[in-house]
């Protein structure tokens, strides 16, 4: 991939959209594309962490298993998204597995690398902790919802999630949920059971707050799910 279309992708991202092609040129000479294959992993939970990843086409499940084997599902990442949030600034290893679930195409930018260009670039870093200061208060959201929330007032949180994240609009605050998430991915997301999302998910399609379309697409109005938390 030539160097004008890898900065054209990493601008995409909202770490890097602020900054300038001067402040940029550097960013893109070190960064690397490379295709992975449906099934593979970028990478496998304790691996030595040695990059972070741009997803230009493609979905990608980032999951942690216990000693037990079991799955919790901590995000699945589609294009225009990086991982792990927190590459950059972390020392250690890898916290959770990356699956490729279908054919896709990465940017991939060495950490160590990255950390000694900011280091000589502190204007670049300031605005690129900006970003990041987001992404901490979306995941402080998601451990208040754990904590405060019982599997129903969970689900509706995670419906409204995804609606947001992945949701494409089709009426006023109307969205269907493009990418397919089987129950047992909701489940995972959330640390329920699928029988306990089953269940919710045919009280919410009772109570008209969700449905499916021919696809199995899930159609949700996400201000309809917000007064049901707050009915809650």
């Amino acid at each position: 991939m030539e160097n004008q279309s890898i900065q054209s992708l990493l601008q995409q991202f909202p770490l890097f959209k602020d900054l300038s092609d001067e402040e940029m040129m550097p960013i893109v000479n070190l960064a690397k594309s490379h295709k992975y294959r449906a099934g593979t992993h970028v990478f496998m939970q304790d691996e030595p962490l040695t990059n972070v990843y741009f997803i230009q086409k493609g979905r990608i499940k980032i999951y942690r298993t216990d000693l037990q084997g079991k799955e919790q599902i901590i995000n699945i990442l589609v294009s225009g998204q990086m991982f792990p949030h927190q590459g950059f600034f972390r020392k250690g290893n890898y916290p959770a597995h990356a699956q490729v679930l279908e054919d896709s195409s990465l940017i991939l930018i060495p950490i160590q690398s990255f950390e000694e260009f900011l280091m000589k670039n502190p204007q670049v870093c300031i605005k690129i902790f900006r970003i990041l200061e987001d992404l901490i208060v979306d995941l402080q959201n998601r451990l208040e919802e754990k904590i405060l929330q019982n599997s129903y007032e969970q689900i509706i949180s995670l419906l409204i999630r995804l609606a947001s994240n992945y949701g494409e609009e089709i009426g006023e605050q109307i969205f269907v949920i493009k990418n397919q998430f089987t129950n047992r991915d909701l489940a995972n997301m959330i640390g329920s059971s699928r029988e306990t999302v089953n269940r919710t998910l045919n009280q919410l399609k009772k109570k008209g707050l969700l449905r499916t379309d021919s696809a199995g697409h899930f159609i949700v109005n996400i201000e309809a799910l917000k007064n049901e938390l707050s009915i809650e």
